[in-house]
């Protein structure tokens, strides 16, 4: 472990202590003109690094894979994966992991260069990124973070000054990517572990769903043993709430629909747990019950932690039968009157029930009075019931249609002010301010569906 005091860098490699079957070592492939054009100065001082010293041209090319940090030790990781269901050995195609930053507080996150060159598992790929689908991950990895989301973080991106070659010629980019593991599901199918794993996925998943989030390609190989959001592909937030959204262009069967991801989940676990049963006990009927019991407790600990997100959303203190009812009522009529999920939940936080389909309709109208009654009959006052529900009820989501405007400006212009300014209002979702409130509106209707790319 290596110090650099000036900049803060604190690498260690933890990682290479691992059989080489998980790794291999390879430096990041040189850029021509590297740009800075977006730093996270909060979560670069929270890492011990200093945001101004970060600006300087010697640090933009580390993050740029034109130069390293004293300590580190760049190597592409090796996993094997199921993705939409079918197995494949895989690896890091254009991604280095470049050591894990011990911060002030002892604590140890990966710093990965994302679209920094090809690897032995780039598989026929340029190892590159592009610069829209780079700002897309940041722009949505803060937005989970401010939505209290366990996720990978953004430290920064640069421009390569090369272009970058997919369905046309776009500017290429690199991102450092944060994490505080950057182990997938898919890097136990070489050696295994099954302890905490289905209690932080359960606990995730339920609060994807909670907001109104859809991963796109829940492989294997972009779930984390740490239980944090990773790869931002085809991500996106639900506008109308329907149990079969599906935004990922290559998601034709609606594998990962928003309904589905809890399934999918369990899935994905269920792959972890085969891969272990050689080790979970020395008879294999025996290993196999365990791990049966292992997986069967996923969909017990999902559907707790989500049953008490929903109570939080409509200020449920207390326990009652008929609640689980009340909320089902509720998703029911939103999905029949193809009621936007975000502002929904916002308008009955700020009690302020607009003139729409779902809240002009008489069955929404006896279910009011049936969940205020709920509300009276609690020994807290209504008032924290309100107030439990503007914690719990983002007020703001990266609307797609809103990060695309961000996106094209910055891509297309070079114009960074208006993701500036959207990351700014998304910093704080529940904090109902004014200012945000050109920021959720949903957008306008239109016959053709939102489609998302595998574009990170």
């Amino acid at each position: 472990m290596t110090k650099n005091n000036e900049t803060g860098w604190n690498l260690d490699n933890s990682y290479t202590t691992l059989p080489q079957s998980f790794y291999t070592e390879i430096p990041p492939t040189p850029v021509s003109s590297p740009e800075l054009v977006k730093l996270n100065h909060s979560l670069a001082i929270s890492l011990g690094l200093t945001p101004e010293e970060l600006k300087k041209e010697a640090e933009i090319a580390i993050f740029a894979g034109n130069a390293l940090p004293e300590g580190a030790h760049p190597l592409a990781q090796a996993y094997a994966g199921h993705q939409f269901g079918h197995f494949n050995m895989l690896g890091d195609g254009r991604a280095l992991l470049i050591g894990e930053q011990i911060t002030p507080s002892g604590e140890r996150f990966d710093i990965q260069l994302k679209g920094s060159g090809p690897t032995p598992y780039s598989r026929r790929g340029d190892g590159r990124a592009a610069l829209g689908p780079m700002l897309r991950e940041y722009i949505i990895s803060e937005a989970m973070y401010a939505l209290d989301i366990p996720t990978t973080r953004s430290l920064a991106v640069v421009t390569t000054g090369e272009p970058t070659y997919r369905e046309t010629k776009l500017p290429g980019a690199i991102l450092t990517r944060v994490a505080s593991s950057h182990i997938r599901v898919g890097t136990f199918q070489y050696a295994a572990l099954l302890q905490e794993v289905i209690k932080r996925q359960a606990s995730l998943i339920a609060k994807w769903q909670l907001v109104g989030f859809i991963h796109g390609v829940m492989n294997t190989d972009n779930i984390t043993i740490s239980g944090e959001t990773i790869d931002y592909g085809p991500c996106a937030f639900m506008d109308n709430y329907d149990q079969g959204t599906v935004f990922s262009s290559i998601d034709t069967q609606g594998r990962y629909a928003y309904g589905n991801q809890p399934y999918m989940a369990a899935w994905d676990l269920a792959r972890l747990a085969e891969s272990l049963i050689p080790i979970l006990h020395e008879d294999e009927e025996e290993a196999l019950k365990i791990a049966q019991d292992e997986i069967s407790k996923f969909s017990v600990q999902y559907e707790k932690q989500w049953f008490l997100g929903m109570k939080k959303k409509l200020g449920l203190f207390s326990n009652e039968e008929q609640d689980h009812s009340l909320i089902e009522q509720l998703l029911k009529m939103m999905e029949k009157y193809k009621a936007d999920y975000t502002n929904t939940f916002r308008s009955l936080t700020l009690d302020a029930i607009e003139n729409t389909a779902l809240f002009e309709s008489p069955e929404f109208k006896e279910w009011y009075k049936l969940w205020q009654s709920r509300l009276d009959r609690q020994e807290q006052l209504k008032e924290n019931a309100y107030e439990m529900m503007k914690n719990n009820n983002p007020s703001i989501i990266p609307r797609n249609h809103r990060v695309e405007e961000a996106l094209e400006a910055a891509v297309t212009n070079d114009d960074y002010s208006v993701m500036e300014k959207l990351l700014e209002a998304l910093s704080n979702p529940y904090a109902y301010s004014t200012d945000q409130e050109e920021y959720c509106a949903p957008p306008a209707p239109t016959n053709r569906p939102y489609r998302t790319f595998c574009g990170t």
